[in-house]
């Protein structure tokens, strides 16, 4: 195979561990390689960053009649990046009314994605 078929086609830290290696998805013909990964994780944590990206989205959501006016919240499972956008747009849609405890679904399955809208912290009323 010649020099030129080869190329670094993504540099990916890896955060799975605090070693961070510095993984390359390296272009050899039409197979994509890793490199630099130090454990079996790492490769996993480079393969699905490097196919599917996904991430766990913090936020906040209004709340009506609340001891604060937002609430902090995350999803429960990470979700496509690609997908971030659209699932701010729908979480900005919604108001809560509390009493809210910290783990309460507050949007289950958001956009059909596997995954739940949660509190992130206990809200009670005014």
């Amino acid at each position: 195979m010649s020099e030129s078929s080869v190329s670094v086609v993504k540099v990916i830290r890896c955060i799975v561990c605090p070693t961070g290696c510095q993984i390359q998805a390296i272009s050899k013909g039409s197979d994509i390689i890793f490199e630099g990964y130090t454990c079996k994780r790492g490769l996993e944590y480079a393969e699905q960053e490097f196919y599917e990206p996904k991430r766990i989205l913090t936020t906040t959501i209004r709340v009506e009649d609340g001891f604060l006016p937002l609430i902090p919240v995350r999803t429960d499972k990470p979700i496509f990046k690609e997908k971030l956008f659209e699932v701010l747009i729908e979480i900005a849609k919604t108001v809560v009314k509390p009493p809210v405890k910290m783990g309460d679904i507050l949007i289950e399955n958001i956009l059909e994605l596997d995954s739940n809208i949660i509190a992130s912290r206990d809200l009670a009323k005014k």
